[in-house]
Parts: structure tokens; sequence; C-alpha cells
């Protein structure tokens, strides 16, 4: 068996951690000056201009803000394939909605700004393309398995 059948309680942990995880595609929005749609979507303050976006932020944010979001998607694709049951409790939060609105925001933006600058040395250029490419492969395949799990099993089942 796994940690959460020898400790049911954990579901409740996840539950509680899940927000957090959410909040972390909300930053990531937020640092590209993006706005988040979905639950906790929060209003935005009239002073506040947005004049940082993906495109002319310093390059070291950019890279930092790819490692960010690659280390994520790896970690949730790689929680819900070795413990597909944690798929119930993702959604309880609206998980696939959150994950399509971020993708659907995020990913077009970071590409854009990592082909549109200038790189001075191409090798950065190239792994940062590597990055925000498994990380787009890695979200399809976290909505996959919680497609699979939560509407597709129970049908089959």
């Amino acid at each position: 068996g796994n940690i959460f059948t020898q400790q049911p309680s954990y579901f409740s942990d996840l539950d509680e951690t899940l927000p957090t995880v959410l909040q972390v595609f909300n930053n990531i929005l937020h640092k590209c000056g993006l706005r988040c749609e979905g639950a906790s979507a929060e209003p935005q303050k009239l002073e506040e201009k947005v004049s940082v976006t993906a495109r002319n932020m310093p390059l070291q944010e950019l890279k930092d803000i790819v490692l960010y979001l690659c280390d994520t998607c790896t970690t949730l694709w790689a929680f819900l394939d070795v413990f597909p049951l944690a798929c119930q409790t993702f959604q309880k939060h609206d998980f696939c909605y959150r994950l399509a609105s971020f993708y659907e925001l995020a990913i077009p933006e970071l590409e854009s700004a990592i082909k549109k600058r200038h790189y001075e040395d191409n090798s950065v250029f190239a792994d940062l393309w590597r990055r925000i490419s498994h990380s787009r492969k890695k979200m399809m395949e976290v909505f996959h398995i919680l497609i699979n799990q939560v509407c597709l099993q129970p049908i089959l089942e």
C-alpha cells in the first residue's frame, strides 16, 4: 500500500495544500503581468498598472519563472502518476478548469517571450525552450490523468 492508505488523514492534508498549489499558478501569472481567472482571482487595484510582462522582465526573472513552472508541473505529474486516487481531491478545487485557464494564459505568453528575446548565448534559449516545452507536456499529462480518473474511470467501473 501507499502512505495515503496507511494514513487516510493525509487526504485532508492534501485538500488543505491544494489552494497553495493553485496559488503557484496565480503567482506566475501575476509576475508575467497576466490576470488569473477562476475561484481566487483577486480584483486588481486601480493604481496597480501592469508594467512588467514576460517579454520585458529581466532574463534572470524569466529563467526563474520557467524553472519554477517546470519543477511544479513535473512534481504534480509525478505525484498524480504514482497516486491517481488524489485526483478526486484535486477536482474538488476545480483543478482542471484552473489548470486549463492557466495554460491558456501563461503558455503562449511565455513561449512568445522566450522566442522574441535576444540572447547573448543560444544555449540559454535552447534550455528555456526545452523547459517550457516540458512544462507544457507535463500540464497536458496532468490534465489527462485528472480527466481519466475523475470522468472516464467512473463510467468504466
